[in-house]
This record gives C-alpha cells, sequence and structure tokens, in this order.
C-alpha cells in the first residue's frame, strides 16, 4: 500500500491545505494527514480541536486519515511505515524551506521520499498565520477555509 503523511500545523486548515489533498488522493493508496504538536509555537488552537476539524474538513473521503503526533516527522514515518511526505509549495521561499527540510530527512531517513505539489495561484496567499491573525482580530475567515472547519472557528 502506497502511503503518503501530509503533515503540518494546520492551526486552522486552510483551503490551500484542502487543495494540496484533493489533489494528492489520486496519487496515493492512503494519506495520512498529521498534525504535529510543537511545544515551541503558541496554538490558536487546541491538538484536539485541529484533529476533530480536519475530521469535518475530509470526512468524505475514506482514503485520508487524521492523525496527531510530536517529535521528528521523519521518526512518525518510520513508526508507522511510511514512505512519502507530501508538502505543499505557494512561493519559492516556501520552496527553499521546504527543500532544506527535505534534504534533512532524507539524510536521516533516506527511504522516505518528499513529494512538493504547487498551490494554484489563488491559494498562494493563504497561509495559517495570516488567518490565525484575521481570526485574532474578529475578522471574518470564511473565503480562507473550508465551510466545515467555521464551526470550530468560533
Amino acid at each position: 500500500m502506497k502511503t503518503a503523511l501530509f503533515p503540518g500545523s494546520f492551526d486552522p486548515v486552510t483551503k490551500a491545505h484542502v487543495d494540496i489533498l484533493k489533489r494528492s488522493v489520486p496519487l496515493f493508496d492512503k494519506i495520512v494527514v498529521g498534525v504535529g504538536l510543537n511545544s515551541n509555537k503558541q496554538a490558536y488552537l487546541s491538538p484536539e480541536t485541529r484533529k476533530s476539524m480536519l475530521q469535518a474538513v475530509f470526512a468524505y473521503e475514506p482514503k485520508i486519515e487524521i492523525v496527531t503526533y510530536e517529535g521528528l516527522t521523519v521518526e512518525y514515518c518510520k513508526k508507522a511505515g511510511i514512505n512519502y511526505m507530501i508538502r505543499g509549495i505557494r512561493t519559492v521561499s516556501d520552496f527553499e524551506y521546504e527543500k532544506a527540510i527535505a534534504q534533512m530527512n532524507h539524510a536521516l531517513e533516506p527511504d522516505i521520499e518528499s513529494i512538493f505539489i504547487v498551490s494554484k495561484p489563488g491559494y498562494s496567499s493563504i497561509s495559517s498565520t495570516i488567518v490565525r491573525d484575521i481570526l485574532r482580530y474578529k475578522g471574518d475567515v470564511s473565503q480562507f477555509v473550508p465551510k466545515e472547519a467555521l464551526p470550530f472557528l468560533k
């Protein structure tokens, strides 16, 4: 079975994340969406809320499973028997950052391949960071997040 991990904080999930996942589903037998827990970051939503939100957004897709994990992403992949990592690329700076991570991951675990999916132009400006800023100031984020995520953001 060809399984991929799509790791991220998903704090919150955006339409850009959904686009990358929808375009990735045909490429794999199963995609694990991994909500990475990073104690160095101040999260807006709890890990449980992020997981529930993602489950609501992808309830229609049996090939997608949502998990939370802590620690190195390659270590999670190794333990779970996952050989592919999906990464979304919105900008040139995303590419440089993701390329460096992919090269380090490959050095740590050569059997895990990183697959880069380039964002559609309409989604390139959407980031969880910007959505969180809008939420903090009580702005309307409905054009940036999937409708199934909105109840989790109230």
